[in-house]
């Protein structure tokens, strides 16, 4: 865990050694200001929630989640400094989940500074406060499930814009996968438990329910899984280029 802790350090600050960290805030919460508020009409549905702010949140992560994660092995592979981090007295386990969670907490430190939204529904109204509670759990479960895919994708490649590129596809696949648009392409002629399974993927309908404040053990299973599914190839991935 001690090695864990110093590489989760280690990148963490990083992120924020150069003004882009907080170039990435500014825009995460200047855009999630705007939809929640003029895209999203709040102030037309006269209902003080943060209904619109959850159900653009995934839409969002889609372009800005990826861009966190294309540089994590990327640069680390393009620099030529992975060779030296793979040398070091730790297990390449350590280096994915110690970037891994750096990463993730600057995501969580880009979604607590959306706060001031929280506020002013609580100036303008009576919101549930346990239900935006529990959307913003499943919001931080979800940025580290987009974080996973973009991480992995960093890994198989030294090209960042590449790494964003494939991130980005692979989280909007995920993403739509339990759309009506997707599921009517498979009806025809496949088979239903494949429907329901490709139907289960997806990451608007796992994070629809908690968005509503409603807890339930699969959706936490499934986002937990499918980190730990996506670390588990980032870890092959890398140990793939460490024998190479």
């Amino acid at each position: 865990m001690s090695q864990i802790r110093i590489i989760a350090r280690r990148e963490l600050t990083a992120y924020f050694t150069t003004p882009l960290a907080f170039v990435f805030i500014a825009i995460f919460v200047a855009l999630t200001g705007a939809f929640t508020f003029y895209i999203g009409h709040f102030f037309d549905r006269n209902q003080a929630s943060l209904d619109t702010f959850f159900q653009y949140l995934p839409w969002l992560y889609l372009m800005l989640v990826p861009a966190v994660a294309m540089r994590l092995w990327a640069e680390e592979r393009k620099s030529g400094t992975i060779e030296q981090l793979l040398t070091l007295p730790i297990t390449t386990t350590d280096a994915v989940l110690g970037k891994f969670l750096a990463a993730w907490l600057f995501c969580g430190i880009a979604l607590a500074m959306t706060f001031p939204l929280w506020l002013t529904v609580n100036v303008l109204g009576s919101p549930d406060n346990g239900v935006i509670l529990i959307g913003y759990v499943g919001a931080f479960l979800m940025a580290g499930a987009f974080l996973s895919i973009g991480i992995c994708m960093s890994a198989l490649t030294r090209n960042q814009i590449i790494a964003f590129i494939a991130g980005a596809v692979v989280c909007f696949l995920f993403t739509l996968s339990g759309l009506d648009l997707v599921l009517n392409f498979f009806r025809p002629w496949a088979p239903l438990a494949l429907i329901d399974v490709i139907a289960s993927m997806s990451f608007l309908t796992r994070f629809e329910a908690l968005s509503r404040g409603v807890i339930e053990l699969r959706d936490l299973v499934f986002f937990l899984s499918l980190m730990a599914f996506w670390l588990f190839a980032t870890v092959m991935a890398v140990d793939a280029r460490k024998a190479a």
